[in-house]
């Protein structure tokens, strides 16, 4: 759905973006990362057609941005940070005002009433936009962007300033516009690019420096693949029935409380354990009250990549990892 080849964008000698290549694939939720001045609002702004690059390629569902811009923008529904609303304005007024702008097709009072529906925006339809909360702001700001029904959404932090519970709501809606379009998230909140991204790319001064899933590259960057488990039981007992698990590389006793006992259990290479765990602790009489994967989070994920300290061969491990995942 969107391709883009060795883009470059050069500020007069500062490289905002430098030499960047990836593809977006249909129907996916692409989670775009990144420290402030990395280059993701400048990559954005080049996909969209409102800057253009120094050098390098952009295609959207087949047409170039260089070559086709209107063929390209009305494949596009783009949210900025700051929503492109005109305060005065009813969202009645303002969404028939972008409907003309952008010289959509399709049956406009069918068309606006489904988007209203769909984005949770019906009951302030006829209510001035200044009057309107920042999460309904957001919301038609959106529906916006979603008129003419665009192939692709990009998202520029749609959910910043907004209550928890707006955010989750914007959560659901982008969940359910991944099902029928290819979207673009950027986003500071790392547990929300993590709940709703399929994969995550992650830019750093101009670079990628990651291309994967959360889970893979949780993966491919941790050193510590073990997994937290809380068994309820003598401690005795099961770490005698525990080495007796094939699979199991290393057992860590970390605290009992109360009946409790918590370690931390080191897989071998190539070993999933989990099924036998239960297993072991079901034919022994003692209970699972937990257990969880001790990998990197996404946030961990992407302070280790964005550090300045970080070594250069952690980053390439996870691109090659990527790049033989994609070769099989």
């Amino acid at each position: 759905m969107i391709e883009i080849k060795n883009l470059t964008k050069d500020y007069g000698g500062h490289i905002a973006v430098d030499d960047i290549s990836f593809v977006v694939n249909d129907c996916e939720i692409l989670g775009f990362l990144g420290p402030n001045g990395a280059g993701k609002s400048t990559a954005m702004n080049i996909i969209t057609g409102y800057l253009s690059a120094t050098s390098g390629s952009v295609s959207v569902n087949g047409y170039d941005v260089l070559e086709q811009p209107i063929e390209v923008k009305k494949e596009i529904g783009y949210l900025p940070e700051l929503p492109p609303l005109y305060l005065d304005m009813t969202v009645k007024e303002y969404l028939n005002f972008v409907f003309n702008l952008k010289k959509v097709k399709l049956p406009k009072g069918p068309h606006i009433e489904e988007i209203c529906k769909l984005v949770g925006i019906k009951d302030v339809y006829h209510r001035l936009i200044k009057n309107l909360s920042k999460g309904y702001r957001q919301r038609v700001g959106i529906a916006q962007a979603l008129l003419g029904n665009p192939k692709v959404i990009i998202l520029d932090e749609p959910t910043v300033g907004l209550d928890p519970k707006q955010i989750i709501e914007i959560r659901n809606l982008v969940r359910m516009l991944g099902k029928n379009h290819t979207v673009i998230l950027s986003s500071h909140i790392l547990s929300e690019i993590q709940a709703v991204c399929d994969r995550v790319i992650i830019i750093n001064k101009g670079k990628i420096v990651a291309d994967d899933t959360p889970e893979n590259l949780s993966n491919n960057l941790s050193n510590d693949l073990s997994l937290s488990v809380v068994f309820e039981g003598e401690k005795e007992k099961i770490v005698k029935e525990l080495k007796q698990v094939n699979g199991i590389k290393s057992i860590d006793f970390v605290k009992e409380s109360n009946g409790e006992c918590e370690f931390n259990i080191e897989p071998r290479a190539g070993y999933d354990i989990r099924k036998q765990l239960f297993e072991t602790a079901s034919l022994n009489n003692f209970v699972i009250l937990k257990m969880s994967n001790n990998s990197l989070s996404l946030e961990d994920i992407f302070l280790k990549l964005t550090d300045e300290s970080v070594s250069a061969d952690v980053i390439k491990r996870s691109l090659k990892a990527k790049k033989e995942k994609e070769e099989k």
